[in-house]
Parts: structure tokens; sequence; C-alpha cells
């Protein structure tokens, strides 16, 4: 199928992003860009409504029922203060859009207008989910919670994020993982203070926090399958009070990542048994928190490679297949409850000084891959509400 991305759309969907770039909003503090999508969808008369406070569902009706296509952008920023150099940066100090949401939010804007002039020849609908809070708290789950797959129900979603790691021209698509999860521990260590030149009447926490940081490394380095992907890093440090006092509380906190559901168990069990054996030999006590985050996006295999392979016969995208990262991505919420796509856009460009990685102060993107986007995302709606993605994975309208 063609699609056709033309010079006053792309012109339309540049000048969105920069509008949504110069204003950047926190999680669930996303009101100038709400209303900004809510006017968009006005303009082309496209339904929509307000859910989990700054979210917008849209849907667009195609002639005939069928098939229900999703498509979700976010559009959170992040809080960094913008060192980019673009002459569109944040007018807003310490805010920063250094991770492509402007972008997201655009190209699905974008792919908006093409579906509104094509939905005479449509037999389904799609809907588009415009999700605040990516970057946390966590909006996907409100979202879903609020009815953003239902009414009508969804058949497949797929969201489009950019990607430093490709170049500018081509798309990234992956069966299985294609992010991690991400689970937060803190740990309280307790001694018993005294004076640093008496350490024998004391209970240092110090030295047992010391044992514990590096008896974690054991985790992964020694207790993990080396094929499967884990991460623990410890992120925070914090004791003490002055150099000749031991210390009697010490807290650490930290990271835990994986691709895979039982390593993502096996990482918490692990580092409770390594912490509680350690106290034991410093004769400390300890407490350990963890607070579990978005689990891994796993990409639907078959969605992923039925995809991948439409677009490599029927258009001249380049596709590659990109590693999985060790980020994470709230979208997995989204992929648990329907057959579920994450598409990598490269927008890496020396020419256009877009090198940086996302979430760097520094961080740019190839705005001349943003009509590729769009077109991404078009085909992806089209084709599976269509049957080119393999009816065996959506349901009928008569389900």
């Amino acid at each position: 199928m063609s699609i056709e991305v033309n010079e006053p759309l792309t012109a339309r969907v540049i000048e969105l992003r920069r509008a949504i770039h110069r204003r950047p909003e926190l999680g669930f503090e996303e009101h100038e860009t709400a209303a900004l999508v809510e006017r968009e969808l006005d303009a082309l008369g496209v339904a929509h409504r307000r859910i989990a406070k700054t979210g917008v569902v849209a849907t667009i009706e195609g002639a005939k029922a069928g098939p229900v296509a999703a498509m979700r952008a976010d559009m959170d920023a992040l809080p960094i203060g913008e060192r980019s150099g673009v002459p569109f940066a944040s007018e807003i100090e310490g805010k920063m859009h250094a991770c492509g949401h402007d972008a997201h939010t655009a190209m699905l804007l974008g792919a908006a207008h093409v579906l509104v002039g094509m939905k005479n020849d449509l037999a389904g609908s799609v809907v588009l989910i415009f999700q605040p809070a990516e970057e946390g708290p966590g909006g996907a789950l409100p979202m879903i919670e609020e009815g953003a797959l239902d009414n009508p129900r969804v058949d497949g979603i797929a969201m489009l994020h950019v990607d430093s790691r490709l170049d500018a021209g081509a798309v990234g698509i992956s069966p299985g993982a294609v992010s991690a999860s991400a689970d937060e521990f803190y740990v309280d260590i307790r001694g018993s203070g005294g004076h640093g030149g008496y350490p024998h009447t004391a209970i240092d926490a110090i030295p047992a926090s010391a044992a514990i940081v590096l008896a974690l490394q054991n985790v992964v380095a020694r207790e993990t399958d080396p094929l499967a992907s884990a991460v623990l890093t410890v992120g925070t440090i914090a004791g003490g009070y002055r150099n000749n006092v031991i210390a009697d509380e010490v807290r650490l906190s930290g990271t835990l990542r994986a691709h895979d559901p039982a390593v993502r168990d096996a990482l918490e069990t692990r580092l409770r048994r390594i912490v509680g054996g350690v106290a034991s030999a410093y004769n400390v006590e300890t407490h350990v928190r963890i607070v579990r985050g978005y689990p891994p996006v796993r990409n639907d295999a078959g969605l992923a490679l039925r995809f991948a392979r439409y677009l490599r016969e029927r258009t001249a995208i380049r596709v590659e297949e990109q590693p999985a990262t060790m980020g994470a991505e709230d979208f997995a919420y989204f992929a648990e409850r329907v057959p579920g796509l994450l598409i990598r856009l490269g927008v890496r460009s020396a020419a256009a000084g877009a090198t940086h990685p996302g979430h760097s102060a520094r961080f740019r993107i190839d705005e001349a891959a943003l009509p590729l986007g769009v077109t991404s995302l078009v085909l992806f709606a089209t084709a599976l509400i269509g049957g080119e993605l393999g009816e065996d994975r959506v349901r009928g309208p008569a389900e």
C-alpha cells in the first residue's frame, strides 16, 4: 500500500513537534500538550475523550465494521535542563523533551491526518492513545483501567519510539523482549553508633553496607545465566555523620532489570537472601523494600514478524532487527493485554547533530525521519484492520 506523507503534512508534523518541544510538561501535568492534541483532533473532526487526568483517546471509524487497531504515543517530558542548542529549545527551566515524546505525539497526529483521509476505505477502526506519564509515575495502567482499550475493543496495538542507535531512514522491529522490567530496591542497614576511636564498642553500618554492595554483584555475575539479560545496579549509598563517628545507619538504593519475568523474580529473591546473609555476618539489622515498576515489553512474535515482512515486501522502508535494551517502557501493560508491537524509528544523524542518546541534555532528533514514522504508523493500522498481519491473531467484528 502506498501512503503519501506530503510536504504540507510533513511541515505540520514538524510544527506540532516543535510547539510541544518548547513547552515540556512532566507526568500528569501535560495540560498544554493534551489541549494541543485535542485542538488538532477537533480540526480533523475526530471524536475524542479525556481519561487518566491528561490522557486523550480518539477513534477514527472506517466506513465498514472490522478489526480495531490502536496506536499509542506518550506525551510527557523529563526533569532535565536542555542544552541541545536547537532554536526551538525548551522554554521551561529544568524540563526537556529528552526522549522524543514530542515527536511521538506529533507523528501520531500526523497519522491521524492520513487516516481521516482514508476512512471511507477502511473496514475497521483506529484508536489513537495519547498517554501521559510514561517517564513516571506511569500513565498506561490508569488509561487501561479507564477503558482505553475498550469501546471499541482493541485487537492489536503499536507504538513508535525514536532511537538514536538507528540511522534516520530505518525502522527497527524485533520479536520477543525489546525492553526490560524496571524495579527499585531500597536497603536500610542498621548498626550501633559510637566514637571512631573505639570501634569495638559499636556496630559499624558502613563496612556492612560495603560488603552488601560487593556481594550483590554476584547476583548477575555468578547466579544468573550468562545468556539471560539482567542488571542489578546500586545507584545511591548514604550514611555517616563525620570523620570520627561510627555510622549507625546506611541506606542503599538501586535498580533491578530483566527481560524474562522468571529472571526478574529470581533477582529479587537472590537480593533478599544475600542482604540477609551479609547482615548476619556483620551483626547488623537490615530492611529490604522492593518497588515493582514496569514489566518487560515483549513484542508479539507473530505480529512483529508479519509486520516486518509486510514492510519489506510492499514498501521501500529499511527494516532492521534491533537488540533489546535495558531501558523500560510502560507500553508493556498494553502489550500484556492485546498483541503489541514496539517499533523503533531511527533518528540518528551526524549532519543534524542527532548523535546523543535519549535522556541526555543534548538530545536531538533528525526531523527528516518524522514522515517515515507517520507512514509506519499508518501502515500498521491499515495492515492490521485489513487482515494483512495474520487473521489468526486478531478478532473479527462478530466476536
